[in-house]
């Protein structure tokens, strides 16, 4: 089911337009021209040019103004390829948020042209653990937190940080750990990233937040709440070592709700807990919260201890069935079933999608964006976001225990656009066990997994269905390792 074989032709005749225009070595070399950051209008040369466009700023200097003129008639086309009204356009990304990702599109299709999947000029997310003291114990912590580290960013370091983050075009920082809201100056930090337009989200397992504690996250910039709940009472307390967490999360979900947050509730699926997902999306439906979301074990961290509660495949691949037909039957709920495993777009597709799994929404499908979905594609590691850890260190995501850079010693603009792990991870036709697949450009497996069981980021993911052998054979060495001790 590669391009060829959907959409319907007038919209891949205007994607092929589109895409030779973009494409063009001319079109791209005037685009990179508008990259830089302009110190005269105090934003990316391209946001400057946007806020002119939408009719957000009436002045500029010559520059931001000549590169509203050339990247108007680049909207324009983009627009009418996907069948989008420029007047719709504009409105739409008069949003602050909305613009900055926009603004980043603009810059991978400078630097990038148009590929399967998409190459944004900055990474739409960084996930930051900003530190890695935590008041629970849970027996998959990618972190292995519990106690904050010597070398963690300063204040001053970290407010620096968001300065570069801003300068590079990142859209949403997502504050995480550990337990980020024990970090002292996290409000500090939270509220000068917002002042600077940033989308700002926390993941939090949720018992720290009091009524008191949720309206200091909504006075000072957050908007966005991941919390984590693993499964009924006991299952959660079990999961997360510390007894009575379960009725904490509940109350901070209640209290994130009232406030008004955008709340997402994560839930980590593993053998222990994988008959009550059912369980816990019902209660996310009482609780009232807007996003249920699977999250893929990843054998990382603590996570390492226990591999063996890891599904199988066919096992992963009825949850994520159960996870799609939930959401298309229960369309008149305000909540949305997610998931972080990349294989949810092609099972979606199988089942003849009314709508396409995202990174980040479920779209309404329609021809047209079954087409768009091969170009947000799946696994967004080293290509939609990136993590930092506490002490700086640059990783394609929190899950991917793989240093790239350093925020004190590298140039975050030329990591991005150059480093060969990035590039790489962008690259689904070099995957192994994926680059034959017909759904590769829309899934390609979720590479942290594919790196943590065999240390290779270009092996496959072993959870995916269409690659059972592999973790067939990852189990047998697992029993001989058991045998043998």
């Amino acid at each position: 089911m590669k391009s060829e074989a959907i959409g319907g032709s007038d919209m891949l005749d205007k994607l092929s337009v589109f895409m030779h225009l973009i494409n063009n070595p001319a079109t791209k070399r005037s685009l990179q021209g508008l990259t830089g950051y302009c110190n005269t209008c105090g934003k990316s040369r391209i946001e400057v040019a946007l806020d002119l466009f939408v009719g957000e700023k009436k002045d500029a200097c010559w520059k931001c103004k000549l590169a509203e003129k050339i990247i108007e008639p680049v909207l324009q086309k983009g627009a009418d390829t996907f069948n989008v009204a420029l007047e719709e356009l504009k409105k739409k990304f008069k949003d602050t948020y909305w613009k900055k990702g926009l603004a980043s599109v603009i810059k991978g299709l400078a630097y990038f042209g148009i590929r399967r999947p998409f190459v944004p000029g900055a990474p739409f997310q960084v996930v930051w653990d900003v530190t890695y003291a935590c008041n629970l114990r849970c027996k998959h912590c990618y972190a292995t937190a519990g106690r904050s580290l010597p070398d963690e960013l300063t204040t001053e370091e970290a407010l620096d940080a968001i300065d570069k983050f801003d300068r590079l075009g990142v859209a949403i920082l997502s504050f995480s750990g550990g337990e980020p809201l024990i970090r002292k100056d996290i409000f500090e930090l939270t509220r000068y990233a917002a002042e600077k337009g940033i989308y700002i989200g926390i993941a939090t397992n949720g018992t720290l937040i009091t009524e008191e504690i949720a309206k200091k996250m909504k006075e000072n910039g957050v908007s966005y709440l991941q919390i984590s709940l693993d499964g009924t009472r006991e299952t959660h307390d079990n999961f997360r070592g510390i007894p009575g967490c379960y009725d904490r999360t509940i109350a901070g979900i209640k209290n994130a709700v009232k406030e008004g947050f955008f709340v997402n509730v994560s839930m980590t699926v593993t053998k222990l807990n994988l008959d009550e997902v059912s369980k816990v999306i019902e209660l996310c439906e009482k609780l009232e919260v807007d996003w249920f979301m699977h999250y893929n074990f990843i054998p990382t961290g603590r996570g390492g201890n226990i591999v063996d509660l890891d599904l199988s495949p066919e096992e992963r691949e009825e949850l994520l069935k159960m996870l799609y037909e939930s959401n298309k039957s229960s369309s008149n709920s305000k909540l949305n079933l997610l998931s972080t495993a990349p294989q949810f777009a092609r099972v979606a597709l199988q089942c003849e999608a009314g709508f396409i799994p995202t990174h980040f929404y479920n779209m309404s499908a329609g021809e047209k964006l079954k087409q768009l979905a091969e170009f947000i594609g799946g696994c967004g590691a080293g290509r939609f976001y990136m993590s930092m850890k506490s002490n700086g260190d640059i990783q394609p995501c929190v899950f991917f225990p793989l240093k790239v850079g350093n925020i004190h010693e590298d140039d975050l603009e030329d990591l991005w656009l150059h480093n060969n792990v990035f590039e790489e991870l962008r690259n689904k036709d070099i995957i192994e066990g994926c680059r034959s697949c017909n759904y590769n450009y829309y899934c390609g497996g979720c590479r942290a997994r594919a790196y943590n069981y065999f240390g290779d980021y270009l092996k496959p993911d072993p959870g995916c269905i269409n690659n059972k052998r592999y973790w067939k054979k990852l189990v047998s060495n697992l029993v001989e390792v058991r045998l043998e001790a």
